[in-house]
Order: C-alpha cells, then structure tokens, then sequence
C-alpha cells in the first residue's frame, strides 16, 4: 500500500506518516495543495490523505482534478469543519471518506486500511484520434505508428484535447485540468508548449489553435 498525506501543518502531517509508517506502509507527505497536485501527476497512490484547507490550491480543488484524472486511488478528506453539512460537501467532491478533526489516530490508519481495500486499480481508456494514439496506462503516445516522448505536462495537454473528441478547449480549461498555475501560470508558458509538443507529434500538424477561444485536436 502506498499512501500520500496531504497536509499543511506540519507536525499533524509528519504524525500521521509516522504511524502509517510504523504499520508498514510506504507514505509521502506533502505540505500544500500544489505540490500534491505535482507528485500527483507522476505517482499512483492508494489512498490519498488530504486535508481540506490547504495553502497554495485548497483541498476541494485537488480533489477534484485528482478525481477527474481518474485512476483507482481513494480519498480520505480532513477537515476542521465536523458538521454535516461540510461531510456532504466533502464527499460530494468525490472523496471516498471523511474523517473530522480532532481525530484518533487509529481511526484514520483504520479508514485508510479500509479504503485501501477497497481500491480496484483502473484500467484507463486509450485515447485516438487523427493518428495519435495516448495510452493513460502505458503512459506512451504514437503518430501513426512513430514512438513521441513527450514530458509529463506535455502528456496532460495531449490528453486534455483528446479527451475532447474534436471540440475546442479553452485556453483556461487547458490551464486548470493540465498546468500546474502555482509554479508557471500564464498563457506564454502554456504556447511554448503547446508549440513544442505540436512539433514532437510532427506533420501534418493536428492541434489547431482557434483564434481567443483555445485549441482543438
């Protein structure tokens, strides 16, 4: 079992891994919602331990983009906020479990056991269209046959226009589901990109750029 503890006090985060760890399983702890978003994006884990009121990207939004990304990982989601009005908020986000604080430690490495039982590992959709071929699983991508390597920001964008079947992404949907704002915010970054991995995926070019209004594939 492998587990991500999100959670911006440091002493409650560096606890709870503490305990996980001492009932072996492997756990990494990250402090703010960016930088969860960004171990996320490379590392499959089965439960996700995240705590609601993060710093640099609230936990609602990780949640969502960590539910939308798909996969079979679970979210435990804490809050300081205990009422019930804040659990049906909390779980109609897509989190798997909600647990308020204060809490018992062992409550949470038992909810997080349950969980982690209860993971199926997902086995994503191959995404074609015009040649291009992106396999979520494989994490690989072909033109026409050919091999593309492509970076990690440049495999969310190819599959964000996939994904779209044809229709035009905006350009600020593109910057929510596949950039990462808090370290390269602005549309100059993500036109570099788009530019190199227009060049990666070769001729005839297949992505459009549709004058203020975004990209299609």
């Amino acid at each position: 079992m492998r587990v991500l503890v999100v959670e911006d006090e440091n002493e409650m985060a560096d606890a709870i891994a503490h305990c996980l760890r001492r009932r072996a399983i492997a756990v990494d702890v990250v402090y703010d919602g960016a930088e969860a978003m960004d171990r996320l994006g490379y590392v499959d884990y089965d439960v996700v331990v995240l705590d609601r009121d993060l710093p640099e990207l609230h936990g609602d939004e990780v949640c969502r983009r960590l539910v939308a990304m798909g996969g079979g990982g679970r979210i435990l989601m804490l809050t300081a906020m205990g009422g019930v009005a804040e659990r049906v908020d909390g779980l109609g986000l897509g989190a798997d479990d909600y647990l308020p604080k204060p809490f018992a430690i062992t409550e949470l490495v038992a909810r997080v056991r349950t969980l982690a039982r209860r993971t199926v590992p997902a086995r994503p959709i191959v995404l074609e269209r015009a040649g291009v071929r992106l396999d979520p699983a494989g994490r690989t991508v072909t033109r026409d046959g050919r091999r593309v390597t492509l970076t990690r920001k440049e495999f969310a964008l190819l599959g964000v226009l996939l994904r779209a079947g044809g229709e035009v992404v905006r350009t600020r949907d593109l910057l929510a589901e596949a950039w990462d704002e808090y370290y390269e915010s602005g549309t100059g970054a993500l036109r570099v990109a788009m530019a190199t991995l227009r060049r990666k995926l070769g001729d005839p070019p297949v992505i459009e750029t549709v004058p203020r209004r975004g990209y299609r594939l």
